[in-house]
C-alpha cells in the first residue's frame, strides 16, 4: 500500500468513535473517483473508548479485528495496513499573546514575524505543559491560528514592511496529546495491523466537506458527534486552526430521556425520530406513550440554542474573534432541527450560509454496497482519501540524536522539530550581550550588548535553517546560539561629558570639563559605568573647585557676579568672577614672605587688582600670571587625560616663577576625580636667598647663550622670561627639562655656565 501508484489498490481506513467503529475498504479507479468496496459499522459493547480516547487497549483491539475480518472476507483478500485518525475532541487549544522589542526602529520582515511566531507558540507549549505537570504528557503542536497581530502596542492586521520597536502576536496553537497517538498506534498493532496513515478527524472530514479550492474562503467545520463538536477552520487555502466543544449530540438524548421517562437508547431512538410529526414510544415503566414533534422540539430548543452558542462563539475565537463566512456541519448531531438556524443566528451571518454536507460533497464516491450517502459518512471517507494526499501524518525524524514523531501538516519546518524537543528561542536565536541600564541626569537609558551568533542548523549533513522544510526520517542537528558580549560604556563616551563650562575670572575665560559623579562619588573618564549605576554631570561648578581647579586659595572679598560669595556658591556656565588680592599681601615684598608660602605658588602671585597681566614685585622682579590662566585652560581643554593634564600643569608651573611643591591634584582637569592616568610635576625646594642683591649670570639654553638678569639667584623656571619658549602651546607628549645633563624641575637652582635643555618629547 505504500507503491506511489495507488491507483487500483485497496485502502483501509478505520473511524474508531466513542460509542462506534466504523472500517472503510475501497480505491480510486481511473476518474479518480473513490469506490467504497466495503463498509463495516460495529458499536463498541463497553466503555472501551471515553470521549474519543482508548481506555482498554485489549477491548478495543478485539473489535478492530472484527471489523477487519468482516472485511476481508467481504472483499476476499487479506487487510495489513490502516488508516486511522486522532479524534479531534482530544484537541487542546491554547489562546497566547507575545510582544517583542527590537533594537532600534526597525522595517518588520516575514524573518521577524516567524519569529515572533514561533515565540509565541513556544510559550503556547510552556503553558500546556505547566498544566500537565503532574503527568508525563507530551503535546504535538498540530496547527495555530493568528488571532491580532501588534505594531508598537496597536493593533494591526498585517506586519510586514512596517517600522517598529516593539511586535507583538496573539494567536491560538491547537494540540494533541501523546498519549492518544500512542494509544492508536498500540491499539492497531495489538490488531495485527500497520499504520499506514494517520490524521486528525477533522481534517479527514474538511478533506471530504470542503474541496482545496473552497479554502481560500473563510469557512468552518463542525462535525457534531455524540460527546463533542469538532471545529476546523479554513482560510487563505490551508487549515488554520482546531478546536472541539463538549457539548453534542448526547446533551439533547438526554434532555429526552428526562421528559420522556426513558432509558438512553430509547431516548436516542426519539432523536432520530425527530422528523415524523407524532412518536411513539414506550417508558422506563412500559408503558406505550406519545409525543408531538412540536412539543418535543419546544422541549430540547433551550439545550439547542446552548450547544449552538457555544459552538459559534468557539469559532469566532479560532478564528481570531470575527465570525466565519459559512460553515458546514457533518455528523448525526448535526442534524437536529433548528440547530442550523441557531447556530446561523449566534455567528450573526446568514442562514443559508449554515449547511449540513453529505450527499452534495460525494459526487465523486461510489458505494457497491447499498449504502445512502448521509454526513455521517463524511469522516470515515475522509480517513481513506487521506492517504492519498499523506498529508497531515505523523512522521518520524532524528533531532540532536533523539528520535521524535512530528506531526506533518504539510509545512513542517527544522523550528518545529526544536519545539517539539523542548528546545527553547534562547537556544535557537542568537542572545545579546548583557545590558547596561543607568540614569543620567534623572534620565534612564541602556546600552545593550553586542549580538550573538545564530545556532547552526544542518539537515542530513547540510547546513540549512529553522525555516527549512522536512521529511520523515531526516536527521537534524542544531547546535546552540550563543550569547554577544557584554555592554561597555564609559563615562567619556557620553555626549554630557563632553561638553565644557565656561567661566570668565577677571575678564579672562576660563574652560573647565564638567563634573561627573556616579553614585555620589567624582569619577574620571574612563570610569566604567554598570547597571544600576546614578550618574550626574553638573551644570555648574562652586565657587572653591573653580579656584581650586586654578590652583588660587580662596579669601573673604572674592564676587561672583558682583556678589560676594562663599566657597560654596555655585558658579553657573559664564558667571563672572572677580577675584581681587588681599590688601596686606600688596603691602609685602616677594621676600618677605614666609618660607613655608613659598611652598603654594598661588599664596605670592596676585596682581593689584586683577590676574591675568604681568606683575612687578617689590625687588623689581616680574611675573606674568597669564601663563596661569593659560594652564588652567589648556588642562580644561584636555578633557582630563593623563598627558594633557601633565602639560597643563607644567604650563602652570611655568607661569608660577618661583613655585613650590607643582603636584597635580588628584583630578582630571580640576577636580573629575583620580585617574590611573594622572602624572605629577616633580617638586623641588625652594634654596632660600643669601644675598638680596641682583645679579647677572650666563647660561646656554638649546645651544644659544642667555643672560638672566633682575634677581640675586635663579630657579630653572626663570629662563622662561629670557628665552623665548611657548609653554603654553603642547609641542609633544612630555616637556623635557635638564641641566648639565642632569633631569631638572622647574624650581632647580641654576648658576653660572650651566648647560640648559628645554624640549618637548615627541
Amino acid at each position: 500500500m505504500a507503491n506511489k501508484n495507488h491507483t487500483g489498490r485497496y485502502i483501509f481506513g478505520l473511524d474508531i468513535g466513542t460509542r462506534n467503529m466504523v472500517g472503510t475498504v475501497g480505491y480510486k479507479d481511473a476518474r479518480n473517483h473513490f469506490i467504497v468496496e466495503a463498509q463495516v459499522s460495529l458499536e463498541h459493547q463497553t466503555r472501551a473508548m471515553l470521549d474519543g480516547q482508548i481506555h482498554d487497549i485489549n477491548m478495543v483491539a478485539e473489535s478492530i479485528v472484527q471489523i477487519k475480518d468482516k472485511l476481508e472476507d467481504m472483499i476476499k483478500r487479506p487487510l495489513e495496513d490502516v488508516c486511522i485518525a486522532a479524534a479531534g475532541r482530544v484537541l487542546r487549544t491554547i489562546r497566547k499573546r507575545v510582544d517583542q522589542e527590537l533594537p532600534e526602529e526597525t522595517i518588520v520582515t516575514p524573518e521577524h514575524v516567524y519569529s515572533l511566531e514561533m515565540l509565541a507558540v513556544e510559550k503556547a507549549y510552556d503553558e500546556i505543559r505547566e498544566l500537565t505537570a503532574s503527568d508525563i504528557t507530551r503535546f504535538y503542536c498540530v496547527g495555530y491560528s493568528v488571532v491580532q497581530y501588534y505594531l508598537n502596542d496597536y493593533a494591526i492586521s498585517v506586519l510586514d514592511e512596517h517600522k517598529a520597536v516593539k511586535i507583538g502576536v496573539e494567536l491560538i496553537a491547537t494540540f494533541l496529546p501523546d498519549e492518544v497517538v500512542d494509544g492508536l498506534y498500540a491499539v492497531v498493532e495489538k490488531a495485527g495491523l500497520k499504520v499506514a496513515n494517520m490524521t486528525l478527524e477533522p481534517i479527514a472530514a474538511i478533506n471530504v466537506a470542503i474541496p482545496e479550492a473552497y479554502r481560500l474562503l473563510n469557512i468552518a467545520l463542525v462535525d457534531v458527534g455524540a460527546g463533542t463538536s469538532d471545529i476546523s477552520i479554513a482560510k487563505g487555502g490551508r487549515i488554520e486552526a482546531f478546536g472541539m466543544m463538549p457539548f453534542a449530540g448526547d446533551e439533547i438524548t438526554e434532555v429526552i430521556a428526562a421528559k420522556c421517562l426513558t432509558e438512553f437508547k430509547v431516548a436516542e431512538d426519539i432523536k432520530k425520530s425527530l422528523n415524523r410529526k407524532t412518536i411513539k414510544f414506550k417508558d422506563i415503566m412500559g408503558l406505550s406513550q406519545t409525543i408531538s414533534q412540536a412539543e418535543l422540539l419546544k422541549t430540547i430548543k433551550p439545550t439547542v440554542d446552548r450547544i449552538a452558542k457555544e459552538t459559534a462563539d468557539k469559532i469566532i475565537e479560532l478564528n481570531g474573534d470575527k465570525p466565519v463566512s459559512a460553515v458546514f456541519v457533518v455528523g448525526g448531531g448535526g442534524k437536529i432541527i433548528g440547530y442550523t438556524d441557531a447556530l446561523a443566528d449566534y455567528l450573526g451571518i446568514a442562514k443559508e450560509r449554515v449547511a449540513i454536507r453529505g450527499p452534495e460533497v460525494m459526487h465523486n464516491i461510489d458505494f457497491k454496497q447499498d449504502i445512502k450517502k448521509d454526513s455521517l459518512l463524511v469522516t470515515p471517507i475522509g480517513i481513506c482519501l487521506n492517504f492519498y494526499e499523506q498529508k497531515n501524518n505523523f512522521i518520524q525524524v532524528v533531532i540532536n540524536g533523539e528520535h521524535i514523531k512530528l506531526y506533518d501538516n504539510d509545512r513542517v519546518t527544522v523550528m518545529d522539530a526544536a519545539l517539539q524537543l523542548g528546545l527553547a528561542n534562547d537556544f535557537l536565536f542568537p542572545k545579546r550581550g548583557d545590558e547596561i541600564i543607568y540614569t543620567i541626569n534623572g534620565e534612564k537609558r541602556m546600552v545593550r550588548g553586542e549580538q550573538g551568533e545564530p545556532s547552526k542548523i544542518f539537515v542530513n549533513g547540510r547546513e540549512s535553517n529553522l525555516n527549512a522544510s522536512i521529511e520523515a526520517n531526516d536527521k537534524i542537528v542544531i547546535e546552540e546560539s550563543t550569547k554577544g558580549a557584554a555592554a561597555v560604556c564609559v563615562v567619556q563616551s557620553l555626549p554630557e561629558y563632553s561638553s565644557d563650562i565656561v567661566f570668565y575670572v577677571n575678564g579672562s575665560e576660563i574652560v573647565c570639563p564638567r563634573y561627573v559623579s556616579v553614585n555620589r562619588k567624582l569619577v574620571p573618564g574612563s570610569y566604567n559605568i554598570a547597571t544600576g549605576d546614578v550618574i550626574e554631570v553638573l551644570d555648574y561648578y562652586t565657587l572653591g573647585q573653580v579656584l581650586d581647579f586654578m590652583d588660587l586659595p580662596y579669601h573673604e572679598g572674592i564676587t561672583v557676579n558682583n556678589e560676594a560669595a562663599g566657597p560654596e556658591e555655585k558658579v553657573y556656565a559664564n558667571f563672572k568672577i572677580q577675584y581681587n588680592i588681599l590688601k596686606e599681601r600688596q603691602d609685602m615684598s616677594y621676600h618677605d614672605l614666609p618660607v613655608d608660602d613659598k611652598e603654594a605658588e598661588a599664596d605670592y602671585h596676585y596682581a593689584d587688582e586683577s590676574i591675568g597681566g604681568r606683575d612687578q614685585y617689590d625687588d623689581g622682579s616680574t611675573h606674568d600670571d597669564s601663563a596661569i590662566y593659560a594652564g588652567a585652560k589648556r588642562a580644561g581643554e584636555g578633557g582630563g587625560t593623563g598627558e594633557n593634564v601633565q602639560a597643563g600643569a607644567t604650563t602652570r608651573a611655568a607661569g608660577a616663577h618661583e613655585a613650590g611643591n607643582m603636584s597635580v591634584p588628584g583630578h582630571t582637569g580640576g577636580g573629575v576625580g583620580a585617574s590611573e592616568n594622572n602624572s605629577q610635576v616633580e617638586t623641588g625646594d625652594i634654596p632660600k636667598p643669601v644675598d638680596s642683591k641682583p645679579k647677572e649670570i650666563a647660561v646656554i639654553v638649546n645651544n644659544t647663550r642667555v643672560v638672566l638678569k633682575g634677581k640675586s639667584s635663579y630657579i630653572f623656571v626663570d629662563i622662561l622670561d629670557f628665552y623665548p619658549f611657548d609653554t603654553s602651546v603642547i609641542g609633544g607628549k612630555k616637556l623635557q627639562l635638564t641641566v648639565n645633563d642632569e633631569t631638572a624641575t622647574f624650581t632647580s637652582p641654576i648658576d653660572e655656565g650651566d648647560i640648559i635643555r628645554l624640549y618637548w618629547e615627541k
